[in-house]
């Protein structure tokens, strides 16, 4: 029996969608900036 498709790694998630990902370019910060300003709690994973 093979295994499933998704093998979820947190560390591959949080270099790929985190805080500093996003950060490093200017579309990521527009995005964090667009979420702060509608009031998410969570900005990033």
């Amino acid at each position: 029996m093979s295994k499933r498709t998704n093998q979820p790694k947190k560390k591959k998630r949080a270099r790929k969608h985190g805080f500093l990902a996003k950060m490093s370019t200017l579309a990521g910060q527009k995005t964090i900036k667009r979420r702060r300003t509608k009031g998410r709690t969570r900005l990033a994973v």
